[in-house]
This record gives C-alpha cells, structure tokens and sequence, in this order.
C-alpha cells in the first residue's frame, strides 16, 4: 500500500514511463511561445546597439556610452537572473515568465520617453533586469519537455527561431532612425513586443513539471516530491560540479558576445556605413544563426550516437574554432560593399549559432532537474552577464583609443581560441557528471517503488 499519495505511481511500466520522457504533452507548443519570449529577450539585448548611432547623435553620445549602457544593463542581469528563478520557484514559472515580460514592457516604453542619457541609462537597466528572467526560465522548462536525446534538437529550435525572427525585428525598428526620434519608437515598440509576449505566456503555456522528461521519474505521479528543497547550499553546490563549472568559465571567454554590442557601431565608425544600411547585416546574421542551431541541433543528435557524450564537446570546441577563424577575415580586412560583411556576418551568425544546441543539452545533463532553474540563470545571467559587462566597458574604453578592430583581433579571434582549448577538459569531466546524474535519478525511482 501507498503511504506516500505524493509518490504514487501511474500505472505506466518503466518502458512506458522512458516512452513518455519523449513525448511531454503539449512540448512543441511550449516551445513555440517560449520562443516568442525569448525574442524579447534577444531583441532588447540588441536594440540599444542597433539603434545607439542614432541615440548617440540625439543625445551627444560617444562608442564609451554604447559601452555603459550595454553593460549596466547586463549588471543588473546578475542578482535579477536568479532571483527570477526563486521566484519562479515560489509562483510557478509561467507565472514568472509572465511578470518578466510585463515590467519589462513597462520600463521599455518609459526608456522612449527618456530625455536624457541618465535617463535612457535607468530605464534600459530596469528593462534588462525585468526580462531577463525570461531566458533561464525557458531553458528549464524546455529541458523537462524534451528529454536529453531531443534536447539538442530543441535548443536549435529554440535559438534558432528566435535569431531568425530577431534578425528581421531589428532592421525594421532600425528604420524609425529615418525619422526625427525614431528611436524613442523604436523603444515603444520592443516595449509592446514585450507585453504581447506576456499575454501569449497566459494563453498558451503549460509548465510539463520539474522532471518529466526524465525516463527514471516519468511514470511517477508527485515526482517533483522526490528532489529535496532548492536552498542556497544546493545551488552553490553547482559549483562543486566540475562540467558546470568548465561551462562556466567558458562563459567569460565567449567574446563573440561583443559582436552583438559592437557590431554595427564598427561598420559605422570603421568602415562608413550608415546606420540603417550597416543594420542590413544583421538579417544574414540571423539567417545564419538559424542555419548553425537547427542544422547544430541534427547534427548534435547524430554525434550522440556515434560518440557518446564526448561527441558534445568535440562538436563545441569547433564552433569556436570555426567562429575565430571567420572573424579574422571579417573584421580585420576593409571591405567596400556591404554584401561581403553581410556574408561574413551570416558566416559568424552560424558559428555563434551553433553554440546552444550544445552548451544547453551539456548544462542540462549535469545538472539535477530541481536545479536546472537556477543554473541556466547562473550560465546565461550571471557569468554569460559579467562576461558581456566586462567586454562592453573594456571594448567601450579600448574602442576609443585603439579602435574597435584591434579590439576585435583580441576578443572575437584570440579570446575565442583561448575558450576552445580551456572546454578540452570537460572531455574528461562530461562523462562522469553525467553518469552521477543518472544515478541519483534511478536511485530517486527507486526510492519512489519501495514507497508505493
């Protein structure tokens, strides 16, 4: 007899309950509204940058003020990234995605009002810090809708989708600069994409559960009961977790980063483009990202198979290489026509692209699902934050004096080589984190069977 009703079992066999990690009810449909909320994320993230030219000459700005304002706005990122996940934790996620999305529409809209940079400054700092719950949020509840074969294919999905719906939004906000304070509408708009967002998370989401993808806890109804309470020491005892921590570190080398705040003020101020036709890369840029995700994502299910777990980091490893050899070619050689950048961009766009069909799946694989909130909110807000806020205010400060191509060489060439080889010791490290991983679950199952 059952003792525990929170433990009670379906009556699924464990064969069934392996078949049911795979096919969460209703995973492709989460999918696609998590994507819509991610866009904002990701658009916001490029906003400033797209439209700072424009911004710079309203309010007498200089490259250093780009700088501040992309990196107080990742800064606020760090505390508010995993604070969103607590919060997930005591309201529910959906209901957290849908609070992201609202205040960050709200302080979008106040950020077009905005008559100076003080201004601007606050109330793009509020937006970032409001939306950027979105991000680790949606991570999680795609990894218990899909299981860790699918998990890759999801994550390509996901990012790609996003970057190829980004990559159309930005060059058309980018056309309000034609008008006299264009940009302003260019902050209304993300602001009312933001609040959009939010409604669709109230009509179409639905959370699968902490853990149901997992084929050990799948047939167990009151799974969630099984995983211990999320504290502090819990999630600082990521850190004791050495694949985590690999990625971590990884994270604050990633100076492709820099090409999203930077990008389009190099083709501006290096190479003479104006605004909107310099914002024309960014459309191969997002097709490209598209093409690296979801042809990543095949490709990652694929290497599973021939290379069990070390495949993963093998395939990382050459996106970073593949990223630092094209950006050589494409920032540090003058070009005449903006066709050829849009080619090297779309080149960039799939090696960057590549990265979340990978980094996400690994994250997710050595992690336990209780945890997996608050460690894609430690990956993408914390340290992917510091790196960025890092990259901003000493590429801002360098760009001045050096130029930002020879800020380029460093960090999008030589920085991005640096991170492949530091991600060699996850071959090493991957596969037993992802063996104690399994064996915590099955021993969780079988907990949950001499209980029922």
């Amino acid at each position: 007899m059952n003792t525990n009703p929170g433990l009670a079992l379906s009556t699924a066999s464990p064969t069934e309950g392996a078949d049911q990690a795979s096919t969460v009810p209703g995973r492709w449909r989460n999918l696609a509204v998590l994507t819509g909320v991610t866009v904002v994320d990701n658009t916001e993230a490029g906003l400033s940058a797209t439209l700072f030219p424009t911004i710079a000459s309203a309010l007498k700005l200089q490259s250093s003020h780009l700088g501040l304002l992309a990196a107080l706005g990742k800064l606020a990122s760090v505390p508010a990234g995993p604070a969103w996940a607590w919060l997930a934790g005591k309201i529910g996620r959906r209901n957290a995605l849908i609070a992201t999305t609202l205040t960050g529409g709200v302080f979008g809209i106040a950020a077009g009002f905005s008559n100076d940079f003080v201004q601007l400054l606050i109330f793009n700092t509020l937006m970032s810090a409001s939306i950027i719950g979105g991000s680790p949020i949606a991570n999680a509840i795609i990894a218990d809708s899909f299981d860790d074969s699918h998990r890759g294919k999801a994550a390509g999905y996901f990012y790609g989708f996003m970057s190829l719906i980004t990559s159309f939004i930005a060059p058309l906000i980018a056309l309000f600069t034609g008008i006299t304070d264009g940009w302003r509408f260019g902050m209304w708009t993300i602001g009312g994409i933001c609040i959009l967002a939010g409604l669709l998370v109230t009509l179409f989401l639905g959370d699968p559960g902490v853990g149901a993808s997992e084929k050990q806890l799948a047939d167990l109804a009151g799974r969630e009961h099984l995983a211990p309470k999320v504290t502090i020491r819990s999630v600082l005892s990521l850190f004791r977790v050495p694949s985590f921590s690999v990625m971590m570190f990884s994270r604050l080398l990633s100076g492709h980063l820099l090409l999203a705040i930077f990008g389009i003020q190099f083709l501006v101020v290096e190479r003479g483009f104006t605004n909107a036709v310099a914002a024309i890369v960014l459309v191969p840029f997002g097709l490209g990202y598209f093409a690296g995700t979801v042809g990543g994502g095949w490709l990652m299910a694929l290497l599973d198979r021939i290379l069990p777990d070390r495949g993963r980091v093998a395939y990382l490893q050459g996106a970073q290489v593949l990223f630092a050899a094209v950006a050589f070619f494409a920032t540090q050689f003058h070009y005449d026509n903006i066709s050829i950048y849009g080619a090297f961009w779309a080149l960039l766009g799939f090696a960057q692209g590549a990265n979340p069909p990978a980094n996400r799946p690994i994250v997710a694989a050595v992690v336990l699902p209780e945890l997996r909130g608050q460690a894609f909110a430690i990956f993408l807000t914390v340290f992917e934050t510091i790196g960025w806020a890092v990259f901003s205010l000493g590429a801002g400060a360098l760009a001045a004096t050096l130029g930002i191509q020879s800020v380029f060489l460093w960090t999008l060439v030589v920085l991005m080589l640096v991170n492949a080889a530091v991600l060699t010791a996850l071959y090493f490290y991957y596969p037993r984190d992802v063996i104690r991983v399994r064996d915590t679950l099955e021993q969780r199952r079988q907990e949950a069977l001499l209980q029922a």
